[in-house]
Parts: structure tokens; sequence; C-alpha cells
């Protein structure tokens, strides 16, 4: 990561970076339980308190963020390092509120759950959003680990204003990060245990041909992928678990992988998004060391529809 700088410290398993109008920066804390607002000059504040584990985060067309929030993160304390609980990487804990999208006023903090449910059945664990340019979102639901059992994930789409929200893919493995081509014409969603990136052919205002989703590339080893964001160019950008890093992925599914090395070492890099005058600044997550990061990329970013 060239010309890397830290811009906050300490943080509780950030995610979800959002670069805002004014150049500060709001990132969620899942752990935390919490948005957080970095202003430029590095002053680290608390934007609201959302309870559960806010994980992404958008702006909308009306200018609020929307965060996918996944209810609660079971998590452990390990040498340093925080990591999901237990050996068999259980994600619901006792706390638990349900999965929830929620709609946040980024000038006084205020919120409102937007969603909890769709035809009946409770979010389980929403994990990432994408804004299209009509002004609806996709979403993915994680799932919920537990020790014996699990809550399946899926892919999903919504209005802003709370008038709708329906199934599009279920179920799906543990769908994480999800973003838009830059002509919208393909929906990119990471899954984070197989370490694979599908593509599917967006056919309508939030419709995809979920029958015949494409395998764009999968990761060899034990490699775990999480959120992401598109280029300009459109190759994709997924950040990438144990082997700690992002992978940059073309449309055509050449992988080159650019870690998180030296001092910023982490093996849980979970987000990516871009911001600066050209694009060209990346906004790094490293969520297991509890930081966030900037530097400079070789690219410019996608920007986003609102």
């Amino acid at each position: 990561m060239q010309n890397a700088r830290v811009l906050a410290t300490g943080l509780r398993f950030p995610e979800g970076p959002t670069v805002m109008p004014d150049g500060s920066l709001v990132v969620t804390e899942l752990i935390g339980k919490k948005l957080t607002r970095i202003t430029p000059d590095g002053e680290v504040s608390t934007l609201a308190e959302l309870g559960g584990s806010p994980n992404g985060c958008a702006i909308g067309p009306d200018g609020f963020l929307y965060v996918t929030n996944s209810g609660g993160f079971a998590h452990q304390d390990l040498g340093g390092f925080l990591v999901p609980q237990g050996p068999h990487h259980e994600t619901q804990p006792d706390d638990y509120i349900g999965g929830r999208i929620q709609r946040v006023d980024p000038s006084t903090g205020e919120f409102t759950d937007l969603y909890t449910e769709v035809d009946g059945n409770t979010l389980k664990g929403p994990n990432d959003l994408v804004f299209d340019g009509a002004g609806g979102f996709f979403f993915t639901d994680h799932g919920k680990r537990r020790r014996r059992d699990e809550d399946r994930g899926g892919v999903y789409y919504a209005k802003a204003d709370g008038s709708l929200v329906r199934e599009i893919h279920f179920p799906v493995d543990a769908p994480n990060g999800i973003g838009l081509s830059p002509d919208g014409s393909r929906l990119y969603v990471a899954e984070t245990h197989t370490g694979r990136l599908w593509a599917y052919d967006v056919t309508g205002e939030g419709e995809v041909d979920g029958a015949n989703r494409q395998l764009v590339a999968g990761l060899p080893g034990f490699q775990l992928f999480d959120s992401l964001a598109v280029e300009a160019g459109g190759d994709v950008c997924v950040a990438t678990i144990i082997n700690g890093g992002i992978s940059v992925i073309s449309p055509s599914g050449d992988v080159e992988h650019v870690p998180a090395a030296g001092e910023l070492f982490d093996p849980i890099v979970t987000n990516i998004a871009f911001g600066g005058d050209d694009m060209t600044t990346a906004y790094v997550t490293l969520s297991a060391t509890g930081r966030v990061v900037a530097c400079d990329w070789p690219r410019p970013g996608l920007r986003l529809a609102h």
C-alpha cells in the first residue's frame, strides 16, 4: 500500500468506510456498536450509537447514511487481535438483537430501523450495501453462525424510502461485499468462507439473473473475502482475510494481491473505499488491530451513485 498513513487507532473492529461531502470519513465499529467520524485533521468522534453490530455504510440519495447492522458480533481477543469467537467462528452473541437496515441522519446521529424482515423472514446479519442510480440499494445478509447450526445468507434489494424490500437470490454462502460495475450491468458479490467472487447480470431495476451467476474468481488456499469496492476501470478490489490485504480482481478473473504488510500488518482487512479529488485515495479498514489507513491507489476508484 503506497504512502500509507494511519488515520485512526483504537477502534473496535472498524468497517464500512464512507467518504463524506465535507471530507471527513465515517466508519462503523462492529464491536463498538456505533458510527464514528474521522475528520481530515484526525479528530475522532462518535456520530451515532446504533447497537447490534453495524457493518456496511453508504450515503443514500437523500444524503442520509444507510447502515447494514448484523445485530451483534461474538468476538475474542487473540494475542492482541480482535477476531470472531471460538473455533467455529461463531458470530451470534448472547446480546444479539436481530439484523436490520438503519437510516442515520449524519448531522444529528438520530436513526431509525428501516427494515428488519423480508416477506416475513427476519434479517439475520445484514453485511454490506451498494446504491444504484435509481435510488435503491442491493445488500447482502451474511447470515449468523452458532456452534451447531447457522442461518443462511442471501442477496436483497430495497428502496431507501422504506417502501420496498425483496429477496433476489437465496441462499448464498455467507455473502459479504457487494458492488456494481461502472455501467451498472453487473452486480458483484463476495462470499466470505469460500473466498469466491461472483457476478450477476442486472436485468432491471433491483433485479438480477440469479440462475446464471458467474464465478469471477476464487482464491487458493485458506483465504477469506470481506467487503469490496470497484475501480473506475472495472476491476474489483476485495478486502481479504488471513492473507490480509486487498485482492484486485479483473472482470475476467485475473487476481493481484496488495498486502497489508510491515507496520500495517493485519490478518483481518475488511473494507476499502475510494475518495479524494481524483478518487485515487484508498481508505482501508484494518479491523483486528482497530486501525483505519489511507493510501495512494494506482488507479481511480469508481464514484458511487450518491
